[in-house]
């Protein structure tokens, strides 16, 4: 008689519960595994990527006041320069939407990893803004393809229960990137000047090559592909690695649940009731970036140049700003799975355009009420854009999950670019900072409003929505 194997080296499409093997779907084996050291694992992997995204993006507002006086930049120059990158994020979640779709979400990771590294060392040794400029185009080409292609993974690992907690949990990360920028220009800008930020920004290029051999590819996503037998091994063995980190027998998989197994086109977001959902998400996408690159990009300068504070209180009043972003994320994963996306959505951009409102009508004054208004905003602003990252996968199915993420990051990007080329063009044109704030408080008001159209996903599979 053969020796028994152990659960885990049975045939790829079974599982074992308590010894007894069992048939399951990829989705109900997925669906039924407890949280775990492996989920940590994954979420810290894909969760160090996105801090180093969000990281380098923020390096330009950084060292933006520095160049102005460094170059000589007038305001033109200085909207170019912070909107080159975004223009590269744009286009690279157009490509990466393709891409995850295509090649798998780890790989294509990886690669915008890479890409962002790579050029981030190249815009350090820049010598004018030219140069400068087009480096920060390649980077922001990396930038814009990871994040969406990132938070669809996380998605497609999470359980529809706690969907919410988990995959915001891990969108903190993004908040913690940026205020980690802030944090780290304090004393590295004026101390070892603002190319030595971009060095740092480098460091994502150790982890591009790391990740595919740590990280499994989505089981939904090889599905998807009719890579079945490759998605039958990659769940096995994600169950052996829950499995020993929890050190019990795995619960049984719940019912059969229909999966996609199709070839997903662009086009079909933009038919039946994916048309709602893809125009819903755009909105809420471009209004969320709009307003929070309105502010975030040019509230270094302001602090500087118009209140005439010193580049380091400027950080640190930015810095401020970022940290209760990052209590917002907290909060709104902290609830989001009770109260649901929709309305979460437009809790959290009905307190963004109060608080801009208010700020418009105190006539922002000083820079520290500039710095305490704006903190209360990114307070709901980081909570919108977290949860987009949560809300924009659950629309769509396997096939085209990562197209349609991508898209609404797609229009994000537009946002990025056009929220602060319309404040830089007020302010250039000699535009009150009241003008700048209430413009913003429309924004989101209207964001707000997109929200009430909405379709509620909180606590149904993947599957369940997309069937």
């Amino acid at each position: 008689m053969s020796p028994q194997l152990p659960w885990f080296a049975e045939g790829p499409s079974m599982t074992t519960v308590a010894g007894k093997p069992a048939l399951g779907s990829i989705a109900a084996r997925l669906e039924r595994l407890p949280h775990s050291r492996w989920h940590v694992k994954v979420r810290f992997l894909i969760g160090a990527v996105t801090f180093f995204e969000a990281f380098d993006q923020l390096l330009a507002a950084s060292a933006l006041p520095v160049l102005m006086k460094e170059w000589n930049l007038t305001t033109g120059q200085a909207t170019f320069a912070v909107t080159a990158a975004s223009i590269g994020m744009l286009l690279g979640a157009i490509a990466a939407g393709w891409m995850g779709d295509r090649i798998g979400r780890v790989r294509t990771v990886a690669l915008g990893v890479g890409v962002t590294g790579l050029a981030s060392l190249a815009v350090a040794f820049s010598g004018s803004i030219e140069t400068f400029s087009l480096f920060r185009f390649v980077q922001g080409l990396g930038i814009g393809g990871v994040v969406p292609v990132a938070a669809t993974y996380i998605n497609e690992i999470a359980r529809s229960d706690k969907r919410g907690r988990f995959v915001l949990l891990y969108e903190m990360i993004f908040p913690a990137g940026l205020a980690a920028a802030t944090l780290v220009a304090v004393w590295v800008v004026p101390n070892l000047g603002w190319r030595a930020m971009f060095v740092i920004g480098a460091l994502p290029v150790l982890i591009a090559a790391a990740l595919p051999r740590h990280v499994e590819e989505s089981p939904r996503w090889l599905l998807a592909r009719g890579r079945t037998e490759e998605a039958e091994a990659a769940v096995a063995r994600i169950e052996a690695q829950v499995a020993r980190a929890t050190a019990e027998p795995l619960p049984l998989p719940a019912a059969e649940v229909k999966e996609d197994t199709g070839r997903g086109r662009l086009g079909d977001i933009f038919k039946g009731r994916y048309l709602r959902r893809t125009a819903v998400l755009s909105g809420l996408w471009f209004v969320a970036y709009y307003v929070n690159h309105g502010i975030s990009t040019w509230l270094p300068s302001l602090y500087t140049k118009h209140f005439g504070l010193d580049l380091t209180t400027a950080l640190v009043y930015t810095l401020l700003s970022n940290v209760t972003g990052l209590l917002g994320t907290f909060v709104v994963a902290m609830v989001i799975d009770r109260m649901g996306r929709r309305a979460a959505l437009m809790a959290a951009l009905g307190g963004g355009a109060l608080s801009l409102g208010v700020l418009a009508l105190a006539g922002a004054t000083s820079g520290g009420q500039v710095a305490v208004f704006a903190s209360c905003t990114t307070f709901f602003l980081y909570a919108i854009n977290a949860g987009l990252y949560l809300y924009s996968p659950e629309l769509y199915p396997t096939s085209n999950r990562a197209k349609g993420a991508a898209f609404g990051g797609l229009w994000n990007r537009l946002g990025v670019i056009i929220g602060p080329v319309t404040v830089g063009a007020i302010i250039g044109a000699g535009g009150s900072l009241s003008l700048v704030f209430a413009q913003l408080a429309v924004v989101a008001a209207v964001g707000a409003l997109i929200a009430w159209f909405a379709v509620e996903t909180k606590g149904r599979t993947l599957e369940e929505l997309n069937s």
